[in-house]
């Protein structure tokens, strides 16, 4: 058995994005989301996720833009640490050690006491100071951060927790608290959920589980404030966010709509409907050209003027990938399935299955996909559908979705209702690419087995493709729970609670039965390749078992709580994870030998919900034997907190490391057709330069930046000293000192001597003869001629080269 090795588990995406509000930068090109012990930074406009900033070792609690400077900002965490970041760039500048586990942060920080304390942050060049400094604000607050919130520019602070509002003035050093009834006249309650304050005005708005939004002003005189009502919602509002004028109140709830109040105008609202779950919250861009929103199905709504633009989305459920795309496909919004790029960390789009609007109420059940499927080929997905309501029978839907190359998506071909009688337990494709037809088996809760057939028509004229069920089997009217094709077709297991059956698919005749000890079968997995003879199952007595399905015995098996599964389908290989004491373990084996490939401990924490094996694009040539399972395929795998978690090697990593620090500044650019176009006229000025330095004469070269000038040009501006400092420094370096200079000049007068008197001899030489025997007439020159002589020599004729060159 060998050790992980030089194989790392690191994280590739996913993770909880909703858990706190977002934060959006300055000039709304950048959005900082809260995810798992890290901070994600995207791009607003390309949904990018541009920077992942780590170095936290707990869940990240909050995330604030640096009032001083808006190209920073502060994260807190349960860890005890608040780190600033240059997010920018994606760099730590510093931390803090606060000592106690943060619960969230608004310039002030939350203690696991949930008391609201002042954390005085000290000025160090040090990256690790400790704070100190902690001065309790107000104690007994809520957990809840959308329940707390500055007022005018940090002049109060307001909280809200249960039936009782507390507004506390800094300067005045003095709170006032107000209470509600515990009911209004309808019975419901006025309980507090959120808050916000506006930035110029002295009014506070806070949202109750009733639906109702509450104005509240003049509080701070306690027996002269009072409240206006609002009210749309109905159910619990769970945020609340002015706009940074003041001019507009937005408010959200479980409704799925984002209501945007006129400020002194109430009655005059707008609604924005329909945006795919329920909202948990709302902020606003600095100069409120952009909004978000955060939803509980772990995504966010990038709006503008009140119009969708990008839709940021984590993951979910059933992992599988599509053999078109090599994207991941799993749940996505209700009734969909979202296609996911593992490369980008992007959601690519959103394949609507239901097709049904989808009705945001509390107890109203809807349909949601639970299976889906695709055929090895990518041209064919199979779903299905569920809806389950209150004494009445279990709706179901199963659909064939056929891929439409000139749309690039996908179509849906044939729906049928009511598949089963019962859920559907498993479902797969016969996955052989020599098979003659298409077929798709389903188990149910109602005991049977069903193989869906796809027949072709036999005249063009006709409609096109269709489904049709072509066999129903049952065994000795026990439950199926899972299902598997082998490798070339020619085998179907379908396990009956502790009994494996195996069945001829071109003749539908059950060839045996294989029996183990008590357990009901979880999964089966056939081998591949040379491993093709074998059959595993995993059972619900924690045991992991082969049979050899030439002997129809049982090849071996052994002990191990197995909660997944899953055979990489390029290679022999098969994955096995084992939770154990709050831990997974992942196992990696072939079914011809017991012994494991690659074993690695605590994979993660907590139990491994998903996992799949993702073939490469271009195979790996590691010759290592830890490492050689990874060759042909990747393996992910979904944890509780929504992390996607991946496999790699030390040299994997070095060799996509040296990959990113090639790029150039210049691909990062938009290619534009303008961006084209100039670099055209680019390429072809520069060809024509080239020549004409092959035929001209020589020039003189530019003169080098230097290396200290580069540095200074490369650093980012927000992390340097002050300019005064710079510009000093950088003067000082363009400066020629007196003595060098006093030195050139006397070097060039003794020169400009040198040569006069060289020109004066020249001018008094006697006439010589010529070779011919010829004289030749010589004129002298005077002493003023020579000066004029000097004087020409001395004029730059530069330009006269160039304008021979034209």
């Amino acid at each position: 058995m060998v050790e992980h090795g030089d194989i790392r588990v690191v994280h590739r995406g996913g993770s909880k994005i909703n858990s706190r509000e977002p934060v959006i930068s300055s000039d709304s090109r950048l959005l900082l989301c809260a995810s798992g012990e890290c901070v994600k930074v995207f791009s607003t406009s390309t949904e990018e996720c541009i920077h992942d900033l780590r170095g936290h070792t707990g869940l990240v609690t909050g995330v604030l833009l640096r009032p001083s400077n808006h190209l920073q900002a502060y994260s807190c965490s349960a860890d005890g640490t608040v780190r600033l970041w240059d997010f920018t760039d994606g760099i730590l500048i510093k931390w803090r050690s606060v000592g106690k586990a943060c619960v969230c942060v608004c310039t002030c920080v939350c203690a696991e006491l949930f008391q609201l304390v002042a954390v005085h942050l000290p000025q160090s060049g040090d990256r690790l100071v400790e704070a100190r400094e902690l001065s309790a604000v107000l104690s007994d607050v809520s957990s809840n951060p959308a329940a707390i919130a500055f007022g005018r520019g940090g002049e109060y602070i307001v909280s809200a927790k249960g039936l009782q509002l507390e507004v506390y003035f800094f300067k005045k050093q003095k709170s006032y608290r107000f209470s509600l009834k515990e009911n209004n006249k309808k019975g419901r309650k006025n309980t507090f959920t959120c808050v916000a304050s506006h930035p110029q005005d002295d009014c506070i708005a806070t949202g109750h589980e009733d639906g109702k939004i509450r104005l509240w002003r003049n509080f701070s005189h306690k027996k002269e404030y009072t409240y206006s009502t609002l009210h749309w919602h109905h159910s619990v509002v769970s945020s609340l966010c002015f706009t940074p004028e003041g001019t507009n109140l937005l408010s959200g709830g479980v409704e799925s709509v984002l209501v945007q109040w006129r400020y002194n105008q109430e009655s005059q609202k707008d609604f924005l409907p329909r945006l795919g779950a329920a909202i948990t919250h709302i902020v606003v861009s600095p100069d409120g050209a952009l909004f978000c929103t955060s939803h509980s199905d772990n995504s966010k709504e990038l709006l503008s003027a009140l119009r969708i633009q990008v839709t940021l989305k984590s993951l979910s459920t059933d992992l599988m990938v599509d053999p078109r795309s090599k994207a991941m496909v799993l749940n996505g919004k209700p009734g969909h399935l979202q296609f996911y790029s593992l490369q980008r960390d992007k959601l690519l789009f959103n394949l609507d299955i239901v097709q049904q609007e989808y009705i945001h109420q509390s107890g109203l059940q809807q349909f949601e996909v639970v299976k889906a499927a695709f055929t090895a080929s990518g041209n064919w997905l199979a779903s299905v559908e569920e809806r389950k309501q209150k004494d009445a029978e279990l709706e179901l839907n199963l659909k064939l979705w056929m891929f439409d190359e000139q749309s690039q998506s996908f179509v849906l071909n044939t729906t049928i209702s009511a598949p089963h009688e019962a859920r559907i337990t498993a479902m797969c494709f016969c996955q052989s690419t020599d098979s003659q037809t298409t077929m798709l088996v389903s188990t149910s809760k109602d005991g049977h087995f069903k193989a869906w057939q796809l027949a072709t028509p036999a005249h063009t004229e006709d409609d096109g493709p269709s489904w049709s069920c072509d066999f129903v089997g049952a065994y000795h009217s026990l439950v199926p729970e899972c299902c598997t094709f082998s490798a070339d077709g020619s085998l179907l297991a379908v396990s009956f609670q502790e009994v494996v059956t195996v069945w001829s698919p071109s003749s539908w005749e059950l060839l045996t039965t294989l029996s183990q000890p008590p357990g009901a079968i979880r999964d089966l997995c056939f081998g591949k390749l040379s491993c093709s003879k074998y059959l595993v199952g995993t059972t619900a007595n924690n045991l992991l078992c082969c049979w050899n399905l030439l002997t129809c015995a049982l090849e071996w098996s052994t002990s191990m709580n197995t909660s997944l599964l899953l055979a990489d389908p390029l290679s022999e290989n098969m994955a096995a994870f084992c939770p154990q004491a709050g831990f997974t373990d992942l196992f990696v084996f072939k079914p011809n030998e017991p012994r494991p490939l690659y074993s690695h401990k605590a994979v993660c924490s907590g139990n491994v919900t998903r996992a799949v094996f993702a073939p490469r694009e271009e195979m790996l040539d590691s010759c290592e034997e830890s490492s050689q399972w990874l060759n042909h395929s990747q393996l992910y795998f979904l944890t509780q907190c929504m992390d996607l978690m991946t496999f790699t090697t030390k040299a994997e990593e070095a060799r996509q490391m040296a990959a990113s620090k090639q790029l150039v500044i210049d691909d990062s650019i938009a290619m534009t057709p303008f961006h084209l176009l100039l670099g055209k006229h680019r390429g072809q000025q520069q060809q024509q330069e080239s020549g004409q330095d092959s035929l001209s004469a020589e020039r003189t070269p530019l003169p080098q930046g230097s290396a200290a000038i580069k540095e200074l040009l490369q650093t980012p501006a927000h992390i340097l000293p002050s300019t005064s400092f710079l510009c000093s420094m950088f003067v000082q370096s363009l400066l020629i000192s007196v003595t060098d200079s006093r030195s050139e000049e006397m070097e060039s007068e003794k020169e400009e001597d040198s040569e006069e008197e060289e020109i004066e001899s020249r001018a008094v030489r006697p006439p010589e003869m010529a070779r011919c025997g010829q004289a030749t007439e010589t004129a002298t020159l005077t002493k003023a001629q020579v000066k004029e002589l000097r004087r020409v020599k001395k004029l730059d004729h530069g330009w006269l080269s160039s304008v021979l060159d034209l």
